[in-house]
This record gives C-alpha cells, sequence and structure tokens, in this order.
C-alpha cells in the first residue's frame, strides 16, 4: 500500500489522496509523469518527495514512512516490511514507571520467543536489533515507554500501535474488548487480564510454581500472535476505503505452534484466593 501512497507528501491530505485515486493517480510512477496535478503544491516538491520515497523504499527504510505518516495510517507500512516485523506485549508487576517487567513475548510470523525475568530477560535487547517495526496494543503509552526505561534502552523503530488503528476504524476499547469486536475467541484464556497476569507472577515468584509461569506465559503469547490477526484485519478494512481492495488484501495468517498452554487448576485456585480483586488494566 505504500507505493498508492500520497497523503505522507506535504500538502496532500486524505481528501487530496482520494482525489488522485479518482483522477487515476495509483502508484508514486502515475504522479510522477503528471507532477502538476496537485494544487499548491510545486511539481519539484511533488517529483523531490516521490524519489526520496522511491529510495527509502529501496533501501528497505520504514523510518521515512513512518515519520511522515499519522499513527492511524501506520496500517500501510504493513506487509511491505512484514518479514521483519516484531509483534510485541510485556507483563509487569504494575502499571507505574518503577514496575519490573516479568516477561515479555516476541512474535516475528513465524517464531514465538519468550523472555522471563530472572531467566532469559535480557536477551530481549539484543533479539529486538534486527527488527524494523514493532507492532503493540498501547505500546506507545505503555509497552515501549516501560521497555526503555527497564532497560535503560531507546527502541527507535517505528512502530505500529494498534489502540490508534483499530480506534480509526470505531474499533475502541481495550485489547481483549477490540478482539470480541472482532470475533477473536480466546478460549480457555477468555476473562484472563493484565492485572490476574499480576498474580500470576506472584505465585510463581513466591512459590515457585511453574504451573503459574506456563500459564502467564499462555497468556503473554495470547496477547503478542493475536496482534498479527488484528493488523491483517484492520490492514483490510482500510483497504476497503480505496480501490486497491481487490489487489492487495491480505489473507488470514496460520497461527504458529505454541508450546506453553495455561492450566485452568492454577487459575481457579488464584481467582478463589483473590476474590473481589480489582482489574488494573
Amino acid at each position: 500500500m505504500l507505493e498508492q501512497t500520497f497523503c505522507h507528501i506535504q500538502g496532500i491530505g486524505p481528501s487530496g489522496e482520494r482525489r488522485l485515486w479518482q483522477d487515476g493517480i495509483n502508484r508514486w510512477q502515475d504522479l510522477l509523469i503528471k507532477p502538476d496535478i496537485v494544487p499548491r503544491v510545486s511539481e519539484h516538491e511533488i517529483v523531490a518527495m516521490l524519489e526520496e520515497s522511491a529510495a527509502a523504499l529501496a533501501a528497505d527504510d520504514p523510518s521515512f514512512f513512518s515519520k511522515r505518516l499519522k499513527q492511524g495510517d501506520s496500517w500501510r507500512l504493513f506487509p511491505h516490511f512484514r518479514d521483519r516485523t516484531g509483534y510485541l506485549d510485556i507483563e509487569t508487576t504494575g502499571l507505574g514507571p518503577a514496575c519490573e517487567i516479568t516477561t515479555i513475548a516476541l512474535y516475528d510470523g513465524e517464531r514465538v520467543r519468550t523472555y522471563i525475568n530472572g531467566i532469559n530477560l535480557d536477551d530481549f535487547v539484543d533479539d529486538v536489533e534486527d527488527i524494523k517495526i514493532f507492532v503493540t496494543f498501547n505500546g506507545i503509552g505503555f509497552d515501549i515507554p516501560i521497555i526503555e526505561n527497564f532497560f535503560k534502552i531507546r527502541l527507535n523503530q517505528p512502530h505500529i500501535d494498534l489502540r490508534y488503528v483499530l480506534a480509526r476504524l470505531g474499533i475502541k476499547g481495550g485489547l481483549k474488548r477490540c478482539e470480541k469486536t472482532l470475533g477473536l475467541n480466546r478460549g480457555s484464556l477468555d476473562g484472563i487480564d493484565g492485572s490476574f497476569a499480576v498474580l500470576l507472577w506472584r505465585e510463581y515468584e513466591r512459590h515457585n510454581n511453574e504451573e503459574a509461569l506456563e500459564t502467564l506465559l499462555a497468556y503473554n503469547i495470547e496477547d503478542t500472535v493475536n496482534l498479527e490477526l488484528l493488523l491483517v484485519e484492520a490492514y483490510n478494512r482500510n483497504l476497503e476505503t480505496t480501490p486497491f481492495y481487490d489487489d492487495l488484501q491480505l489473507a488470514w495468517p496460520e497461527p504458529p505452534m505454541i508450546r506453553h498452554q495455561p492450566n485452568l487448576e492454577i487459575v481457579e485456585n488464584i481467582k478463589r484466593q483473590n476474590q473481589g480483586f480489582i482489574s488494573l488494566f
């Protein structure tokens, strides 16, 4: 969709982009032939930006586009950089800036990697170096700042935050609510949320309960893997508002093999022990 995108060019907004499509200007090459079709923007500026765009795409540089697209339009980066996209979700001991990361799940569309505090959490820093784009839900406000503060690093990769992409489609609320709106079923993990994840970690840490950790990882992975499903759905729904749906729509992805499974007995025990616990997330 990037080569059909014009709203990253200064002076061309959403309505201007739609007018270009209606006039048969569907790709950058079309506009290079008729750069004078854009009102109030010089031909020189149009040609220069299109040439920069083509060079950035050839150089595999998503940052060029992410800096010029609104967060709600960041879906356009996908699938050009899909093979180096990292779907990311963290679990923590709380919500504040001083909270600790307990687990991280990172999914690249094929393989799920998990990181556990006290075991291999520091491996995450090296593993994300090859990621071109992060996909999160509310990562701008939570996951990314928490990671940067916890590890004392900067994650400069472009970022597709599905909270904003889905909101542009009228799908609002938390991750679980958005999943239900789009028909995703969590099965045995339904009803478990971020606050319950805190309790699972507490059970593991205090009692060395490996089944609690296994359940926490299963939940963390479910959050992460579902991001790909949400992004594909959001991408296709956005395409429906363009002339390119038939050519560019994406197939529903196959789910990965997940070796971590929740222990429902542990879940029920923790629920009984913490009746009245108020969801924080």
